[in-house]
């Protein structure tokens, strides 16, 4: 019906079997961006934030969420992660997240890092929406992925 891996014959939604996958080593590094006023980002720069170290807790945040993506994304499989690393990057408008996850498994970590920057992005948001709730969150996207069956991508 579909080339929809996580839909069935009959379009139904499903886990995908992964019994007959190798193991292997596999990583993925996803990116994405919060805007802000420059009175934000100035905040954060200086570490002047009301709520203590907003980098420090986002990046906590963005590890501790990509070890929950099973149980954040319904048909997710859980994965042993070997390594989750969030880092960030200020530009004049904002700041970039960038989070690299990986394995050694049978299904790839793409869903684990994206879902790290989204949550750190959002954690940034929760964190400076006292001096701009204005803030926008966008652009969150795999960069690349190496391992597997499909071989490596990047965008």
């Amino acid at each position: 019906m579909s080339d929809l891996t996580h839909l069935d014959a009959a379009g139904a939604a499903r886990m995908v079997d992964v019994s007959g996958k190798a193991v292997t080593l596999r990583e993925a590094v996803a990116t994405g961006h919060i805007a802000m006023s420059p009175a934000a980002l100035t905040a954060i720069r200086d570490g002047a934030a009301a709520k203590g170290d907003v980098l420090a807790v986002a990046r906590i945040a963005g590890i501790m969420a990509a070890k929950k993506t099973a149980e954040l994304i319904p048909l997710c499989h859980p994965l042993p992660l070997n390594r989750v690393a969030v880092d960030f990057a200020f530009d004049d408008t904002g700041i970039t997240a960038t989070a690299t996850a990986s394995t050694e498994g049978k299904t790839g970590v793409e869903m684990e890092a994206m879902t790290a920057v989204s949550v750190a992005l959002l954690t940034i948001y929760d964190m400076a929406k006292a001096v701009d709730k204005a803030m926008t969150i966008g652009g969150v996207r795999l960069v690349s992925k190496t391992g597997g069956k499909s071989g490596d991508w990047r965008a």
